[in-house]
């Protein structure tokens, strides 16, 4: 079953006043299956976070539409796409996005109280999300006294909390050392291969894109090229190596 169906989605920036616009996604169909953890890669430029944007209701395309669990969220009302990413759409940023003054248990709840679930419930949810992450040890810390890893693992705890249908996952990584990225790169492959999550993420980082299970590639805001892991990760990480330089762009894309 398609979770996500995007149909000749274009979007274009400028135009106005004499304005140079700037065609940003321009014509990307392609469909995201239920339970599939896919990456979404290319150079700087290319497009990748305006399509993310677009995909998940933050930004309007210029053309085509998106479908998530077959509602086009382009004719909702700003009030129902609102409620719609709240129950259906998990976001995990490169930026944590936790509020310092909450602990870090009351920052992974707050959209179930949000969504008035019941408190034994919420106690019993946010216990067992937490201790999947390692982290319920210091549910009662505030997010600046922990590391950005651990931020990060709450980061994702709150983004599942609700059983969304899809989670996206933008550079979740970029602020993170080698040793943290791989950690919330596996807590994203316990979700998928444990739970049968569905995971979108764009990212730069080739050692996060080898836990995917395909990665799509952009450029210059149209699809490029897709593949499948098949293999090992160490595999998948030199195909995707391979991919990046038949691409094209700077090194420090890669």
């Amino acid at each position: 079953m398609s979770i996500l169906e995007v149909n000749k989605l274009t979007k274009i920036y400028g135009g106005e006043r004499g304005q140079v616009s700037v065609k940003a996604v321009n014509n990307i169909s392609f469909t995201v299956e239920e339970g599939e953890f896919i990456g979404i890669m290319g150079p700087s430029g290319s497009g990748k976070t305006t399509l993310l944007n677009v995909i998940s209701g933050i930004a309007k395309p210029t053309s085509g539409f998106v479908k998530i669990s077959n509602k086009n969220i382009n004719e909702m009302s700003k009030n129902e796409l609102a409620i719609f990413r709240r129950k259906e759409l998990g976001f995990v940023f490169q930026e944590f996005n936790l509020l310092d003054s909450l602990s870090l248990k009351e920052n992974i709840m707050l959209p179930m109280i949000l969504d008035k679930k019941p408190a034994d419930y919420m106690e019993q949810k946010v216990e067992e999300t937490m201790s999947l992450f390692g982290i319920y040890d210091i549910a009662y810390k505030y997010p600046y006294n922990v590391s950005g890893g651990q931020q990060q693992r709450a980061a994702v705890s709150r983004a599942i909390i609700n059983d969304p249908s899809i989670i996206y996952a933008d550079e979740p990584t970029g602020n993170l050392d080698s040793k943290s990225s791989k950690s919330i790169m596996e807590c994203f492959e316990k979700m998928n291969k444990e739970f049968e999550n569905t995971i979108l993420v764009v990212t730069h980082d080739v050692f996060s894109a080898s836990y995917c299970n395909k990665v799509i590639f952009i450029k210059d805001g149209m699809l490029h090229s897709s593949i499948d892991k098949k293999g090992s990760r160490k595999e998948f990480f030199d195909e995707i190596m391979n991919s990046l330089a038949l691409l094209g762009g700077e090194k420090d894309d890669i």
